[in-house]
Formats: structure tokens, sequence, C-alpha cells
């Protein structure tokens, strides 16, 4: 049976027993925090108790394996050694992990805290048999044969943790809100939550609303409605809000990011779409958006994105990955100039504008 656990799960249930050797992987050292945190009220309990930490880049092996074997002062506790950005440990003292793997110390657990942890190697997999692996990234999901964030899963793991960490309850369309503003960036995401607790109050409601004016700000606000514009075919409005953001000192680039990530949902869907006609398989426009990264939770929004998708069009949903190929090649080449920039993004939005066919728009 496999040891290796995503974060998310492993924080949803307390460890009751904690095994010899613990490796957190990834990149997200905020959860590395909280997993860190876990192992060592399990481990030793009290906040207080005594614990070593070790610097991975000037850890020696003697050191380690002096901490692991030495009975605790208190008696009938296990030493508990954690050995931080241990990556360079481990790719020196990778034959030594292993045969202590195979026979641990009693007395102690081991914590390694690494970047990257490849699952083809002897060592990963000896801990995955007699250890605990959990994995500290951003959960994905795979679409085709590439991997992507898992949007629903980081939502709802948000709303769980806004109740459980801030007394709070954050809708559903509020995560999602705030996962388009800040991005999957973990400190951020908490640091928002625990600002958005405070004018929520203790045990109240977090609504989309409340995120896009403590979190976004009218900015934010103006490149969603810049945003929802475009795909609803409203090009006068989009050429509004975005010589808005332009005047208020917004840089092109930086919006272009922000447009083409949610574009891009448009354009999944409808390839998921089409590649299910060609299966033979009954797909709906909604089902084929949920695929793609909508959240089916959010009725409101996944109603408006239907009707912007079929606004566009399969013809031109088609070829909004071109369009946004064409759009940052020009940003950094032709129109890297802040004053030609806009241009680029002007026509995008047109080529989206209702009424325009696909023909006329190649």
């Amino acid at each position: 049976m496999s040891n290796t656990v995503h974060a998310f799960d492993f924080l949803a249930k307390a460890p009751a027993e904690v095994p010899p050797v613990v490796v957190l992987f990834g990149s997200e050292s905020f959860l590395k925090r909280l997993a860190t945190r876990a192992l060592r009220k399990a481990i030793v309990g009290d906040d207080d108790a005594p614990f070593t930490t070790l610097e991975g880049a000037s850890a020696e092996w003697r050191d380690v394996i002096d901490e692991l074997s030495t009975m605790s002062l208190f008696g009938g506790e296990r030493r508990l050694v954690i050995v931080e950005a241990a990556d360079p440990f481990v790719s020196k003292e990778r034959g030594r992990l292993e045969s202590y793997v195979d026979k641990p110390r009693s007395s102690g657990v081991l914590i390694l805290d690494v970047g990257t942890w490849a699952s083809n190697t002897k060592l990963y997999k000896a801990v995955d048999k007699i250890g605990l692996q959990v994995d500290c990234r951003a959960p994905e999901k795979t679409i085709g044969k590439r991997k992507v964030l898992d949007e629903g899963r980081l939502c709802k793991w948000l709303i769980a943790w806004t109740q459980k960490q801030h007394n709070a309850k954050l809708e559903g369309t509020a995560a999602e809100q705030l996962l388009e503003i800040i991005g999957a960036e973990f400190g951020l995401l908490d640091q928002s939550l625990s600002k958005l607790a405070l004018f929520a109050g203790d045990g109240g409601k977090i609504d989309v609303q409340m995120v896009r004016d403590v979190v976004g700000g009218w900015r934010s606000q103006t490149i969603w409605e810049l945003i929802d514009a475009a795909a609803d075919g409203d090009a006068g409005e989009a050429l509004k809000q975005l010589d808005r953001l332009l005047q208020a000192g917004e840089h092109p680039v930086a919006l272009f990011g922000q447009i083409s990530w949610s574009l891009r949902r448009f354009a999944a869907a409808t390839r998921i779409y089409q590649e299910a006609e060609r299966a033979k398989r009954r797909i709906s426009v909604r089902d084929a958006l949920i695929q793609a990264g909508i959240p089916h939770w959010n009725t409101k929004g996944l109603e408006r994105a239907e009707s912007q998708l079929k606004q566009l069009g399969r013809g031109r949903a088609g070829r909004i990955y071109q369009w946004l190929l064409e759009t940052d090649l020009a940003l950094k080449g032709s129109h890297s100039n802040p004053h030609r920039a806009r241009f680029a993004l002007e026509r995008l939005f047109l080529r989206m504008a209702k009424g325009v066919r696909a023909a006329s728009v190649g």
C-alpha cells in the first residue's frame, strides 16, 4: 500500500502515529509549514518541546544519526530531526539514507524537506513502503496528456481551511474569484483569507463582492468586467475598460496574463467538445466548460460562460489558442512598446466582437 499522500489529505486527518522517516516534497512552503506543525504535534506534543533542525547544505550524516539515536531526556518521547532544504543532503547521503530507511532507529523521527523527489528512485520506493511522503504541491488533474491545476479541489480546500482556521464561511464562487485574482500562491491566499475574515466577522460570510472589494480593488473588478465584455462580444465596453486600466498605469503585458488565463478555458472547452464529437460521444457545452475548469458549483458563472462560448461560436472559439499565441508574440516583439501593445489587445477584443464571422477575423 502506498504511503504517499497529498498535503490536503494529510492535513485533513491528524496522524495517529508517525513512521520513523517522513519526506515533505514540493515547492509550496506554506503547505510544508502546516504539515511540519502537524507532525511536530503528533511526535513531541507541546509546541515548546525541543527538536533539532539542520540545514541540508551543511548537515553531516554523523550529526543526523547522533540526534536520531539519542534517547530523549524526558523519557519515552522520540527525538525529532528535521533537515530543511534537504536536496543536497539527499544527493550526498543517498546510499546511507537507503540503508537507514531499511533499518530506521526507533528512538527518533527523521523529516526530510526537499524540493524534488523523483518517484523512480530506490529511496522514494523505500520510503513509500515503510514511511510517509507528503506531496506539498498545488493539486493537479490530467486533461488529455497534460497536467493542469485542479482548481476545483483547491477551491474546496480553501473553503474548508477558511472555516477551520479563520472561522468564516467562504462561498464557492468567492473561492474561485480569490484564486483567479491571486493564483495558486498559498501564503498569499491565506493572508488574503485572514484579511477577509476580519471584514466578515466571527462566523461571517465571504462572498464574491467582498473578495473583489477587499482583495482585488477596482482594478481587479475592472479586469473581470473587461474579460466578460470581450467574451460577451461587447468590444466597445471591453475597449473602454482597457483604456481605463491603461490610464491607471496597468501594463498591457500584465493585463494579458490574466486575460489569457480566462480565455484559455473557452478554448479548452471547445477542444473537449470537438474531441467528444469525433469520438461520437455526447457531451453538453456546460459539461465541456466544467471539464475545462469552470467550477461546477458556480451556476451563474456556468450559465454566463455557456452564453459567452455560444456567442463566440465554434469557429472563433477554436481559434482562441492561435489568437492568444499571436498576441503573446506581438507583445514580446513588434508590439512590446506599451503604446503599441494596446493595439494587440484591441485586435484580440475586436476578433471576439458580436456579429464578426470567423472567416473575417483570421
